[in-house]
């Protein structure tokens, strides 16, 4: 039987604190990039993919799942995705072309966003798809990085990200629009619920 573990509102836990740094760790990744320390930014870019697991299992186990924390883990990994995309263009590792792909999803997932704050609700259920999606993206940045940190064994790294970066963008982009419509269909319902303004005025008049 799975159990079921209850979402709290507290805000200083371990599992956030772990969230919290990861993003911490996002200028100082690009700082590393532009000033060419490609060994340290591969490192800390290998430690913020591996608390991307850290922090889950935290909340997990210590029961520390929270609203805060469902907001952060995921705005951290997208926005580590979008440091690193944008980093890897700079050092011309991956096309400009290949950011714009990355962030315009990001971009349709903040409009779903938008969509679900307007109506009322919190964020979308987390698919298990969704979490692959994100999981490839993170797995091929670094092996793009590790490419350009040794050369030597780039040219074998480098076609296989291709192929995973391919896929895993190509998913991101369904779960992004999965995602999307999931918010279209909320804010329609929460419409068709809410009381139209002229049955309102109807029933209040009645009785006059």
């Amino acid at each position: 039987m799975t159990k079921t573990l209850a979402v709290s509102s507290r805000i200083f836990t371990l599992a956030n604190v772990v969230s919290v740094v990861r993003l911490m760790a996002i200028p100082v990744f690009l700082v590393l990039v532009v000033q060419d320390r490609l060994i340290t930014a591969f490192v800390l870019l290998v430690a913020a993919v591996l608390t991307d697991f850290v922090d889950g299992m935290i909340a997990r186990s210590m029961n520390q799942i929270t609203k805060l924390g469902q907001f952060l883990d995921p705005f951290a990994d997208r926005l580590f995705i979008a440091a690193t995309v944008i980093a890897l263009a700079i050092q011309n590792v991956v096309p400009w072309w290949f950011v714009v792909a990355v962030m315009l999803r990001d971009a349709l997932l903040g409009i779903g966003g938008l969509v679900m704050t307007r109506y009322g609700h919190g964020t979308l259920p987390v698919k298990w798809w969704g979490k692959v999606s994100t999981f490839g993206m993170l797995f091929v940045l670094p092996l793009f990085l590790l490419g350009t940190v040794v050369p030597a064994i780039g040219a074998v790294t480098n076609p296989i990200a291709w192929v995973l970066a391919i896929v895993s963008v190509s998913l991101y982009w369904i779960v992004g629009f999965s995602y999307l419509f999931d918010a279209i269909a909320l804010a329609k319902s929460a419409t068709r619920r809410a009381p139209k303004i002229s049955d309102m005025v109807g029933s209040s008049n009645e009785g006059v």
